[in-house]
């Protein structure tokens, strides 16, 4: 009886220990014996980069970790478009990096310093690849999921619509983030597009590349976007953008490289962001009280200002923002006046003076301030406040000047 007990543990202990042996075997990522490819297109996209940009293939072992070889090419013209020839691998998986220049969509302009973009992909049934926002997004996220024993596929899809959540998009069947062109026409494209705009908002190239680093870090363990400020950040830009001008910007770029494209619907996912998302809009214009020309009339709801006194009429603008403001009366008996010399409007462009008896003032650049000094005959005056291109006023105040 004791021998019959001894074998039916010994019977149970193996087939345990065969069950976790292979538990274990199916975490392994899936290895091809090795792969050898002809050639290996692909696009690198922001807007697309320019001509010159670098791009290096790294070789991943079946642990995805680098085995030091690696492939260097470039980009052969301003479409982004990249090639490498004759590539052999130990495995399917790859590390692909690009790093220069780029068309800024949002500026029209070419980007003034590189940033560096990344894909973590499988090769194995791909010969174009493509390096964007979304695949750098992803890197950080596939790479802790998989140490954490998911598949690399399953990574990979799961990291992608996590990033895409982060901008109030939800889309399961989207196709791998590599496979996406901006210069293509469907949704899936439309969405790159727009996370594209997105990211990129008013920001300088290390701010932009300061803000993917700092998204990748946050959603690396979680796949969520915790921190309000980076959520704030995205927003700020997004509800401040010129969508006509941003797709003439990206049309007049096609064309003038001679390419016929259809830019997809990118506006539609950026208003699908600015309707749903929790993220809280923080680029206020302020409206100081004093500034170094005396009491400012736009300040709050102060309503009642001295004659007697220095008055300035000062707003400072964040980057991107906009602000036009009209002053009216009701009667010729009440006048102000701007002093042009010394101390003349700064960042103000002003109408004259018309028989309705309104001037209008517009700030000529953002990102700065704008203040001028203002004097009036006591009297009541409406401003009306048009704050980043609204055609009817965000607010209206009367002020009363003794």
């Amino acid at each position: 009886m004791k021998k019959k007990l001894i074998f039916i543990i010994a019977v149970l202990v193996t087939v345990f220990m065969i069950s976790c042996k292979k538990d274990i075997q199916e975490q392994k990522p899936v290895i091809t014996n090795g792969i050898n490819k002809s050639a290996m297109s692909g696009f690198v996209q922001k807007g697309p980069f320019l001509n010159g940009t670098s791009i290096a293939i790294y070789e991943l072992d079946g642990t995805y970790n680098l085995t030091g070889k690696n492939y260097i090419t470039q980009i052969i013209d301003n479409t982004g478009l990249f090639q490498i020839k004759n590539i052999s691998l130990v495995s399917q998986y790859v590390l692909l990096k690009a790093d220069g220049y780029y068309f800024n969509e949002v500026t029209g302009n070419n980007s003034s310093a590189p940033i560096t973009l990344y894909d973590l992909t499988d090769i194995s049934n791909k010969t174009s690849v493509n390096i964007n926002i979304l695949t750098n997004l992803e890197k950080s996220r596939i790479e802790y999921l998989i140490s954490n024993g998911l598949s690399f596929t399953v990574a990979k899809k799961q990291a992608e619509l996590e990033v895409l959540k982060v901008f109030s998009i939800s889309k399961p069947d989207i196709t791998d983030s590599d496979s996406l062109n901006i210069s293509l026409d469907g949704d899936n494209n439309a969405i790159l597009l727009a996370i594209s705009i997105i990211t990129q908002g008013y920001r300088t190239e290390s701010g932009l590349s300061d803000l993917l680093a700092n998204i990748s870090t946050d959603i690396r363990t979680d796949g969520i976007l915790n921190s309000s400020t980076l959520g704030s950040s995205l927003i700020n830009d997004a509800k401040l953008f010129d969508l006509t001008k941003i797709r003439n910007n990206i049309e007049k770029r096609y064309t003038d490289l001679g390419m016929t494209v259809t830019i997809p619907n990118f506006e539609k996912y950026i208003k699908l962001f600015l309707d749903s998302t929790s993220y809280v809009f923080t680029n206020n214009i302020v409206y100081p009280e004093f500034s170094n020309y005396g009491e400012n009339i736009l300040f709050g709801n102060k309503t009642t200002f001295s004659s007697s006194s220095a008055l300035s009429m000062a707003a400072n603008l964040p980057f991107g923002t906009a602000l036009k403001i009209i002053i009216k009366i009701s009667d010729n008996n009440h006048i102000w006046g701007i002093q042009a010399a010394p101390n003349g409007p700064i960042n103000w462009s002003m109408s004259t003076f018309n028989n309705s008896m309104t001037q209008t003032f517009t700030a000529i650049n953002s990102g700065t301030n704008s203040d001028l000094i203002i004097s009036f005959s006591p009297g009541v005056y409406t401003v009306e406040y048009y704050e980043n291109n609204s055609t009817t006023p965000t607010r209206t105040k009367d002020i009363t000047i003794n």
